[in-house]
């Protein structure tokens, strides 16, 4: 996974980590490849979920676990995370290949996942990329969404994986509860947005696999940027509304090219074009986009201020995550702007 890597602490462990008491099962995952002696490193774009990338110089794998502080009840489930991954690995859709799963939380701190290292590229906005091919880089993402969510969960055996049936009225009571048990200060705005978007719940279409957090910056390429190697950060993935994931990817790309996030390369396509090139490819009706859009502002704005309140309890890793609590109301404010008078 090419990407910035942060260093670990003089022993080779960085917070989170213990080479030493997960090295056993670093070699089990790699069938003995993998066996040490072990560095590590912390690799950064995800802001929930560690990452790391673990090496003995000659193999490496990628380690993933919890948060080290502020987890949220039903938050960052590594079993969850590694269910999917195995279910989707098995059909030819691109994730890294799941190793093993230690659901011990006694030997690190935290269940954890061993995945395959997949060497690609991720787009992060500063990368020299031709318009057309950043175009072509749009379309392929939202094509590869398609895909998803053409996926039968029920043969892949994810058929209890979740409860389409309400999906959209539990996930707005989720999505606030979470913001009462992490919030740092009081937004009357969210809660105007709360009741609006519990009022104005939209018909879903037929469920299928969301994956919960759907952008440019969680997707691997080929090093010539035709092909997308692998698809990351499942955290959140579930059974239910696919257009949940369409609104989320449309506010990623519309923050990302009004440069509030990481920007998107100049030529990539705009959040409406995305929808539509879903729209057209699987004869959903998007008329009803907007509150998915307004959703998808203000889930960003909940997991934005749970990361903010790990910041200001020193349980961060990296850098970076001072921006997150600034952008809170702003995101709030955008989701009200969209779901309109």
């Amino acid at each position: 996974m090419s990407s910035t890597a942060e260093s670990g602490s003089a022993d080779n462990s960085p917070p989170g980590l213990d080479l030493e008491r997960v090295g056993p099962y670093l070699a089990q995952a790699t069938d003995g490849a993998l066996t040490g002696p072990l560095t590590a490193t912390v690799i950064s774009g995800g802001r929930s979920n560690l990452t790391y990338l673990v090496s003995d110089e000659t193999r490496r794998a990628v380690v993933r676990r919890p948060p080290l502080g502020h987890v949220l009840p039903s938050a960052h489930d590594m079993a969850r995370e590694f269910r999917v991954i195995s279910a989707l690995s098995v059909t030819g859709f691109p994730v890294p290949e799941p190793l093993l799963l230690c659901p011990d939380a006694e030997v690190i701190g935290a269940p954890f996942y061993v995945m395959e290292y997949v060497d690609g590229v991720v787009l992060r906005g500063a990368e020299t990329v031709a318009p057309d091919r950043a175009r072509a880089c749009g379309e392929t993402l939202v094509d590869l969404l398609v895909s998803l969510h053409g996926v039968d969960h029920q043969a892949v055996g994810l058929g209890d994986f979740g409860r389409p049936e309400g999906y959209l009225e539990r996930q707005v009571g989720r999505w606030h509860q979470q913001w009462e048990r992490s919030k740092t200060r009081e937004l009357p705005l969210l809660e105007e947005v709360t009741a609006r978007l519990a009022k104005e719940i939209p018909d879903s279409p037929s469920a299928g696999i969301v994956h919960g957090d759907y952008r440019l910056d969680n997707v691997m390429f080929s090093s010539d940027l035709s092909t997308i190697l692998a698809v990351m950060d499942w955290e959140m993935a579930t059974i239910g509304d696919p257009l949940a994931d369409v609104g989320l990817l449309v506010v990623y790309t519309d923050l990302a090219q009004l440069k509030l996030t990481p920007p998107v390369p100049d030529g990539f396509p705009s959040g409406a074009e995305l929808a539509a090139r879903y729209a057209a490819a699987t004869g959903i009706d998007v008329a009803r986009l907007n509150w998915y859009v307004a959703f998808g502002n203000y889930k960003l704005a909940v997991i934005s201020e749970g990361i903010h309140a790990r910041y200001l309890q020193g349980k961060t890793v990296g850098a970076g995550f001072e921006t997150f609590g600034r952008a809170v109301p702003t995101l709030i404010e955008r989701a009200a702007a969209t779901l309109g008078e």
